[in-house]
């Protein structure tokens, strides 16, 4: 008799699956038992399969009760990942509250997040009370962190004169020198691969290429020839110089916030402080990032789905099943805060950049990407 081969159902935006699904990934994931079949979304779920897994960066109200239907037909069938655990990560509020929280014992280094505020209106935008404690330059983000082209427009801020420039809601976050370097670490299940890239250069060079007060940019770690605001800094810079974070201290991070967030498969961005050189602090999170960029990702990715298969992966029963610390994600979860769940007052904590929410809910908009 053949051996029984796994199957993963994957129900990815074209442009996510074009870069993802790559044939060396395919032909590895098949050649150690793996099948990665490509869900027809326009199609009902339960009319495909049969699936052992569905992996999926898909968004929407109907996308979501196809889940919900497909996990009542496939009691023991895997989802990667929980649309509720995904949707803390579109709110650039939501998504760091969990990384002041996480406990982590390390003698040597320290890990927080920038101070920053969020900003609903224009009002309170040029009001100077509510930026009490946060000082220029900032980064000003969109609110929703959904992947979406409009989700990675953000500007680096110099003074208030250029505030009537930003749109809200935004998330106004103080601008740390931290070397022109950004550390990306990627997490597949307990995986946990760091990489340096070049980002945005420290104050004082950022602000010789900017007359303006304000540069506008698409991502911090892949900042194009016109968005690059000091050629001659960028020229200086040796990447290959920079010192890593240690391993340990990084992969503990990961798995903190793995279990904490009730995630598998999510990369999230720090820079090390350069005033404080054993403190790092993280900026973002993103989910299902752009794994193809990742050195040898097909390997990581095969092995990770090869886990699944053979139940070695502790966090591999389903996000909605409660059975102790060995499902996807942990008893421990953190209440859940959708793009569209607004936080109306931050109160930014001077001594370790966390802050205190206080949350007004609304109803879910589906978002797709």
């Amino acid at each position: 008799m053949a051996e029984r081969r796994f199957c993963i159902g994957y129900a990815l935006a074209p442009k996510k699956q074009q870069s993802f699904i790559q044939d060396s990934l395919v032909s590895l994931a098949a050649s150690r038992g793996i099948d990665l079949v490509r869900i027809d979304t326009d199609r009902p779920l339960l009319d495909q399969g049969p699936f052992d897994c569905i992996l999926h960066k898909y968004y929407g109200e109907s996308w979501r009760k196809q889940l919900v239907e497909f996990r009542v037909k496939n009691p023991n069938a895997l989802i990667l990942d929980s649309p509720d655990s995904i949707g803390r990560l579109h709110n650039r509020i939501s998504m760091l509250q969990v990384v002041s929280e996480l406990k982590i014992d390390n003698a040597n280094e320290s890990f927080g997040i920038p101070k920053q505020i969020v900003i609903y209106d224009k009002e309170t935008l040029f009001d100077r009370q509510a930026w009490e404690g946060l000082k220029f330059p900032v980064i000003a983000k969109p609110l929703v962190a959904d992947g979406s082209a409009k989700s990675h427009k953000m500007a680096l801020v110099f003074n208030h004169d250029c505030l009537n420039k930003l749109k809200p809601p935004i998330v106004l976050q103080e601008f740390v020198n931290h070397g022109g370097i950004i550390f990306k670490v990627y997490v597949v299940g307990q995986y946990v691969k760091c990489v340096k890239r070049k980002s945005l250069p420290d104050e004082p060079e950022a602000k010789l290429g900017n007359v303006e007060g304000l540069l506008s940019f698409s991502q911090v770690s892949n900042l194009t020839p016109r968005e690059k605001i000091n050629d001659k800094f960028y020229k200086m810079m040796q990447l290959d110089d920079t010192e890593m974070p240690p391993l340990s201290f990084v992969t503990d991070i990961a798995r903190g916030l793995r279990r904490s967030l009730n995630l598998n498969l999510f990369n999230f961005d720090v820079i090390r402080d350069s005033k404080i050189g054993t403190r790092y602090l993280i900026i973002d999170i993103n989910y299902f990032p752009g794994y193809a960029k990742m050195p040898g990702y097909e390997k990581v990715l095969t092995d990770f789905f090869c886990d699944l298969a053979q139940n070695k992966d502790p966090m591999k029963k389903n996000p909605d099943t409660q059975e102790g610390e060995d499902k996807i994600g942990s008893d421990r979860q953190l209440p859940v805060q959708t793009a569209d769940q607004e936080t109306r007052k931050i109160a930014i904590d001077e001594d370790d950049g966390g802050q205190s929410v206080n949350k007004e809910m609304k109803e879910e908009t589906p978002v797709r990407d």
